[in-house]
């Protein structure tokens, strides 16, 4: 089994180099479509960190009317802390309100004296709710319109912000759509190419797949060449791949720390650099040998 083993792959390198360019043509291809699919995925995390700290930005905040009983606030605040689709609740209270209003108009000596003299606090107590996902917004709003303490509600700025929740859960939506589009396309490129570098290279070697036959080689020992060539395409592309990838995230990767820090794609490449190696090679070995296979099938009658 192992000396069988041993020819089968030993055949395979050497179909490998006697098809020099169907063979570099099949890599570049290869190289072209895995690097395609590591920078959708990478590209994935950069968005959905950004769209994340955006989301994180958006809130929907329920304003009380000035009579409303602390006790009801604090009600209404433990029951939606208790809904699946909330990630937290802010309490700020009418004079919590007014302090950070006087913070945030602290230049503007005109207004501040203004609020000084009057006698009453024209500010009302809100609570800051935080969704665990944007999408999840519409139901936190028709939960507090159902609720009990409705009626002690002055406004809610849910429609406000509905629009910025529509247009982030939008972008996300589409951005996933289009990059596994361009993904599958790219991926029926690659077998297509890699799918016709087999079927040339059984037919180049038609005279000594016949010759095998003649003398009692088995069917696996006679298609196990061009699988273990399918599997050096994708490794092969796999690594120029992964060597494309880091150098492009080299060397932009600075660039974005300067417009998002909380972004540091060198980091998140050095931290998960086996995991996208792993990727890579696996992805490649699977499209490289799926093609073959299937070509194999199709034109290799054993």
């Amino acid at each position: 089994m192992f000396i069988t083993l041993n020819r089968i792959t030993k055949s395979g390198f050497i179909n490998f180099w006697r098809n020099g360019w169907l063979s570099t043509a099949t890599v570049l291809i290869m190289t072209i479509t895995l690097a395609a699919w590591t920078s959708i995925f990478l590209l994935n995390v950069v968005l959905t960190s950004v769209l994340d700290m955006l989301a994180e930005k958006v809130d929907v905040s329920v304003y009380f009317n000035l009579d409303t009983k602390e006790s009801n606030i604090l009600s209404l605040k433990s029951k939606l802390e208790g809904l699946n689709e909330v990630a937290s609740v802010e309490y700020v209270s009418a004079e919590q309100a007014l302090e950070i209003f006087k913070k945030s108009h602290a230049g503007d000596e005109v207004l501040i004296k203004s609020v000084q003299e009057l006698t009453d606090n024209p500010l009302e107590a809100s609570l800051n709710i935080l969704a665990k996902d944007s999408s999840n917004y519409g139901v936190i709003a028709d939960f507090i319109d159902q609720s009990a303490e409705k009626n002690t509600i002055s406004k809610i700025n849910y429609t406000e912000n509905k629009v910025v929740i529509d247009r982030l859960n939008n972008i996300i939506r589409i951005l996933r759509q289009s990059g596994a589009v361009a993904g599958l396309a790219l991926a029926f490129i690659a077998f297509l190419v890699a799918f016709n570098t087999v079927r040339l290279a059984i037919y180049s070697s038609r005279e000594e797949i016949t010759v095998m036959k003649l003398v009692g080689a088995s069917n696996w020992f006679v298609r196990g060449p061009f699988i273990v060539e399918g599997i050096l395409h994708g490794l092969i592309g796999a690594l120029f791949s992964l060597a494309i990838v880091v150098s492009i995230v080299a060397f932009l990767g600075p660039k974005l720390l300067n417009f998002l820090p909380e972004i540091n794609m060198v980091n998140y490449i050095g931290d998960n650099f086996w995991f996208l190696l792993l990727f890579q090679a696996l992805g490649g070995i699977i499209l490289g040998v799926f093609s073959s296979w299937v070509a194999v099938r199709k034109y290799l009658n054993v």
